[in-house]
């Protein structure tokens, strides 16, 4: 990802398109969520557990969580909703590279410096975070909860889930709740993507741009530093705003009431939860959140780096080619 507004490396590299942030962010996507998503599966199930509501019962931990799941539902249990993600991720990645680099080349451009201000860059990535969540995360976490929700053994036929994949769930939903379900806790997630992508894309910026400081020799950083980069970026998010998370977990994971606003669902589930599970309740997942998304980022990262240099090196050569037979 470029530092600088437009190509970073002078004007003898082209900017990258919309097609290049598609492919490098989509395989980018898809490697993250084939290493991470049993971690998601573990928090959103520890998010949903209501076991601390019981005086003197002990909460459950991350690592007894996956067990269990792993015991009663096969280690394919890990991997709920693994199809709702898959489907979704190529657009949320693509979405999240280009709007940042479309919203990053509105701000103004330092005239000394040739880059943009890490005020520029943090709005940069709210604007991102929330155009994402409008397109495509919402909808696709609402089916993803679902499925992640169902305690049905993977390894038993005749134990039928209400939700048998991501299609069918989504079918489901909007037949018996109607369309707008899909949307539900939009506002929470918009809200919690956002302030991570603002978070995310400012604090990897500044590391990548420090980084490429301390080594002048090279223009661009060794695949290690870009995963190590994005695992310390990936880590703050989470960290600041895991109460909007675990309340639109449990938003997204109950069931449409008619009559009933969204404002007027999310505070009585904020209130509930305090009520009974006290303020550790709204923490709850914070774990396998930040080992899910830290190492996802890192993986996504480096992913995206790897894959737009190595296209960004074919356009260049295509084009060295094409003023030779010129």
């Amino acid at each position: 990802m470029s530092v600088r507004n437009g190509d970073g490396n002078g004007s003898s590299k082209r900017k990258p398109t919309a097609a290049v942030h598609l492919i490098a962010g989509g395989g980018a996507g898809l490697c993250e969520a084939l290493a991470c998503h049993p971690l998601d599966t573990i928090k959103v199930r520890m998010q949903l557990s209501r076991r601390n509501r019981a005086p003197g019962v002990k909460r459950k931990g991350f690592f007894i969580v996956g067990k269990e799941i792993v015991k009663r539902e096969t280690p394919l249990g890990l991997y709920k909703g693994l199809g709702a993600v898959v489907t979704g991720i190529v657009p949320k990645m693509a979405i999240r590279f280009s709007s940042f680099e479309f919203y990053k080349g509105l701000a103004k451009v330092h005239p000394e410096t040739g880059k943009i201000s890490a005020k520029a860059v943090f709005i940069s990535g709210l604007a991102a975070g929330a155009t994402e969540a409008v397109a495509v995360v919402t909808p696709m976490e609402v089916i993803k909860i679902r499925l992640q929700a169902q305690h049905h053994s993977m390894a038993d036929p005749l134990d039928i889930p209400k939700y048998r994949n991501a299609a069918h769930a989504a079918y489901t939903v909007v037949r018996e709740e109607g369309f707008r379900t899909l949307y539900r806790g939009v506002s929470l997630t918009a809200l919690r993507q956002s302030t991570n992508q603002a978070v995310n894309f400012t604090a990897y910026t500044y590391m990548k741009q420090y980084a490429l400081s301390l080594q002048p020799n090279i223009s661009e950083l060794p695949s290690y530093q870009h995963l190590l980069l994005g695992l310390v970026s990936g880590a703050m998010g989470p960290l600041s705003n895991a109460p909007i998370d675990t309340i639109k977990t449990r938003l997204q994971r109950s069931e449409a009431r008619s009559g009933e606003s969204a404002l007027k669902r999310i505070t009585f589930i904020a209130k509930d939860m305090f009520k009974h599970e006290g303020f550790r309740a709204f923490y709850q997942g914070i774990t396998p959140r930040i080992m899910r998304v830290a190492p996802g980022q890192a993986v996504t990262f480096m992913v995206y780096e790897f894959i737009r240099g190595h296209i960004e090196r074919f356009q260049v050569s295509g084009d060295n080619d094409n003023q030779y037979r010129e």
